[in-house]
């Protein structure tokens, strides 16, 4: 019975350091989700300095093509978990 028990507790044990965040590191979602928000940010600061003559319309272009390509991407994202959820609420139980 202790072995089977120490098994377990080691089991829990490695489980658990995966689960759990590192400082500073974050999951995949947090770190797609901290990017797509530095995009838009980076977009937004690109057209600000662009309205007041600090950036070229290159670089505006390019901001603003990045941040539409983002927000593109995570209206996409959002489309397939609520169609996905949808199918689930459609299963048999």
């Amino acid at each position: 019975m202790e072995v089977t028990a120490s098994l377990v507790a080691k089991n829990y044990a490695q489980a658990k350091q995966v689960a759990e965040a590192e400082p500073g590191s974050g999951n995949a979602f947090t770190r797609i989700a901290n990017d797509f928000a530095q995009t838009v940010a980076r977009g937004e600061q690109t057209a600000a300095a662009a309205m007041t003559g600090g950036a070229d319309p290159h670089a505006l272009v390019q901001a603003l093509a990045a941040s539409e390509t983002a927000i593109e991407t995570a209206v996409t994202i959002r489309d397939k978990v609520v169609e996905a959820y949808q199918e689930i609420l459609r299963m048999p139980v």
